[in-house]
This record gives C-alpha cells, structure tokens and sequence, in this order.
C-alpha cells in the first residue's frame, strides 16, 4: 500500500508588515529647546548617532518593507555613512536602495531610503516639484504588471501649496497600479486640503483614524502615513513606541493577494 501524498492548498494571501520612520540622520531630540541646543551635534557625526540606528536595526527584521526619510546618504554628520545601507545590512535585510536629495555642501545630505526582504523588480527615483529643489521620491515596484505591488516612499514639504503639487505629481504615478502603498513623512494632517486632493486624484484611501506620530515625546501630529489602495486590506497601523527622533515610527500589516508582489526572504526572529 503506498502513503497518500497530501498537499496543502496554496495560500490566497500574503500578509507583509511595513514600517516607515524618519530618523533625522539618526540624531535623537527629546524637546523642542534641542532643535537649538543640539544644532552643533546634528551636522557633526558621534557615538549617539550610532547608538540610535543600532536601536533601530534591532527592530527593523520584524519588517518586510521598510521606508525611510531623512537617512544621510553620506556626509560630515553621518562620518559619511550611508545610513540605510548601514541599518539594512545591521539588521540582515537583503536588500536596499537609497534615493539622495538635498545636499548642503559635504555637512549633510538627506534621502529616502528603502530597506526590504522583498526583491525590489525596478526602483525609480522621483524629483518633486517644488520651488526649492531637493524634495523626492523613491518608487519601488515588487513584481511585475497587475501582480505588481507599487510602494513609494516620499518626504514632502512644510510649504502647503508645494505639498499640494507634490501629492498631485505622486496621484498621477500610483494611478496606474492597482495595488499601491505611498508611505512618509508627508508633513501635512489627514484631513488636510492637499490630502483630500490627493485621495480625490487616485485609489489611495485616508486612513480610518489619524496615528500622532510628532513630536515623539508627546505626539499630537499626524504627519506620518502608510497609504493603501482599495486592493490592498489594511489590518492594523500603530506608532512604535520606540523614539528614534523627532518622529515616532509608523507600522501597518497588510493583506493583499498572494501572487501579488515578488518573492520574500523569511523573518528573522530575534
């Protein structure tokens, strides 16, 4: 008599966790006097700042996806450290990307950054409009046409008519994917004009309650998001309770169909 061999149905769905932080070049600020207190240590490198992004590559491989903004891409005040490279490889994520931004001379230059165990298809660097030069956005793409997961990454502007402009630009890219994620710091509320403008352009849907994620010693602002299109079924968003700068980090866990998306690497637990 020979044994049945019993397969497991595939799953129908796939379940990623996604982080996004802005971590002001790994300085840590704990009050708004440090703004100006600490305005020689946030262009000089030190150990703090080390210490900081150690912190958080320990939390990092609880992610799939993870965004960044404010990482330097490799200046005076990082001791010209990439920093996502250097948080990927710390918390063993297999890949990486950066998209460098504004550059003051050799003191400080900032980027977004993409860090995940997803393998990215196609990685694509955005200039926002803006009338100061020096904003972007980073646009990767996990899989291939309609089982593609598109996942953009952006910092925007204080100005609100510029935020505006920027969020019309970015509309106008995610509209063509059906399962799309924007994450950042977008530095404007929920239900402020220019977002109601952006979820009128495109699928993207606000979220059900606002997460304060500023400052992160008593958060009060909403400025921190993870935006999803209607494909994509949002479990859960909560800010990490870990301050690693002015922002607190935004997680979410996601569902979206299961040959959506590329192939991952397995978590490590730690």
């Amino acid at each position: 008599m020979t044994r049945a061999t019993i397969l497991e149905p595939a799953p129908v769905e796939r379940h990623l966790r996604l982080l996004s932080c802005n971590i002001l070049a790994g300085a840590s600020v704990a009050r708004y006097s440090e703004y100006v207190t600490r305005s020689l240590n946030a262009v000089l490198p030190g150990r703090s700042k080390m210490d900081n992004l150690d912190r958080l590559a320990e939390v990092l491989p609880q992610f799939d996806v993870i965004g960044l903004q404010e990482a330097d891409a490799g200046s005076l005040r990082s001791g010209f450290l990439n920093q996502t490279r250097y948080l990927a490889e710390t918390a063993g994520m297999p890949f990486w990307s950066h998209q460098p931004n504004r550059a003051m001379a050799r003191l400080a230059h900032s980027a977004n950054g993409l860090i995940s165990r997803l393998k990215p298809h196609s990685v694509l660097d955005y200039p926002l409009p803006s009338r100061i030069p020096g904003r972007g956005a980073l646009l990767a793409q996990f899989g291939e046409g309609d089982n593609a997961l598109a996942v953009m990454i952006a910092h925007l502007s204080l100005s609100a008519p510029a935020r505006a402009r920027q969020l019309g630009f970015i509309a106008e890219l995610l509209h063509d994917f059906p399962h799309a994620v924007l994450m950042g710091d977008l530095n404007a509320e929920p239900h402020s004009v220019e977002m109601a403008q952006l979820f009128a352009k495109c699928s993207l849907q606000p979220p059900a309650q606002p997460t304060p994620t500023f400052p992160s010693w008593k958060p009060r602002r909403a400025l921190d998001h993870i935006l999803t299109s209607p494909a994509i079924q949002l479990d859960k968003m909560w800010a990490l309770p870990q301050a690693f700068s002015d922002h607190l980090p935004l997680a979410a866990e996601i569902r979206l169909p299961a040959h959506v998306g590329g192939k991952a690497t397995p978590r490590r637990r730690r």
